[in-house]
């Protein structure tokens, strides 16, 4: 007698965990289209730089950082157009141009509307911005020639806001010569994002390929605390929706971002922060932080 409870309540269990899936997983594709509209900015960016170092190149000349301001009406514009995007621009590969070895063509938008270029003395000798080639924004595309999400950090540098970084490389005649990239607010992240987690009927939160959290409907796990558990590059790798003990991993295709649904799985890396963020240890987005970065 006692199994007749069980085989009858069985098909109403699997009912409830397959919606349980599709939610996620809708709520997954949601939040890739939310960001996909961001990394469209970047790769214009991307086409761009691409066409305008090609086009310098076939005049037998190595580019210069005079060559890059013919990028910047098509910054101007992605940043008035995109509502998410409040940075935007190239950053070269050292050794690209003729006449610095280092330079961000970057852009940014005022609380204002208007639009301003970022500027950093990036001399080797005096300046702690000079080498951004280990920041992740960075090291990612050049290393795995694919996007990649940075953060959220406090880009203290740019805007003292927490931030997130999209980018992706920027490549001639199958060389790296940089990446695009384009900056966004945390704040306007979770406006975009948090209604969707708060959809879902457990806790749930995204992470980034290294298990940063980006953004969270669980307290347990707040945006910009590190997340042990899971191989999160692999569930990127795979594409695919997977379970891992008590978690669902769910890609958020296209963008290179996880949601992560359930709870148990391990615990925050870093300490919290006042406001419900946790406190990352990086210092600047376009720069500099105290420690190497994990995003």
């Amino acid at each position: 007698m006692s199994t007749i409870p069980a085989l009858a309540g069985a098909p109403a269990a699997t009912h409830g965990a397959c919606a349980a899936e599709r939610a996620a997983e809708g709520v997954a594709e949601r939040v890739g289209r939310a960001l996909e509209a961001v990394f469209d900015a970047v790769a214009e960016t991307a086409a761009e730089t691409e066409a305008l170092l090609t086009r310098v190149a076939a005049e037998g000349r190595p580019p210069a950082t005079a060559d890059l301001a013919a990028l910047r009406p098509g910054l101007h514009l992605r940043l008035s157009r995109e509502e998410l995007v409040s940075g935007v621009g190239f950053i070269a590969a050292p050794g690209l141009l003729s006449d610095a070895p280092a330079w961000l063509e970057w852009w940014q938008s005022t609380g204002e509307g208007d639009v301003r270029p970022l500027l950093l003395d990036l001399d080797p000798g005096r300046s702690a911005y000079a080498d951004y080639t280990h920041w992740d924004w960075f090291a990612l595309p050049r290393d795995t020639g694919r996007r990649a999400v940075a953060g959220p950090y406090v880009d203290y540098l740019c805007s003292d806001e927490y931030s997130l970084t999209l980018s992706a490389p920027v490549e001639v005649a199958g060389r790296f010569a940089g990446v695009a990239a384009a900056d966004v607010y945390l704040r306007h992240f979770e406006t975009a994002v948090l209604p969707l987690l708060r959809e879902l009927p457990g806790p749930a939160y995204l992470v980034n390929a290294r298990g940063r959290v980006a953004a969270s409907a669980d307290p347990a796990h707040l945006a910009g605390s590190l997340t042990r558990g899971p191989d999160f590059a692999a569930a990127l790798e795979r594409a695919r929706p997977a379970v891992r003990g008590e978690v669902r991993l769910v890609p958020c295709r296209p963008v290179p971002l996880v949601l992560v649904v359930g709870a148990g799985l391990g615990s925050a890396a870093s300490g919290v922060r006042a406001g419900g963020r946790a406190a990352s240890g990086e210092v600047a987005g376009r720069g500099v932080s105290s420690a190497p970065s994990a995003t």
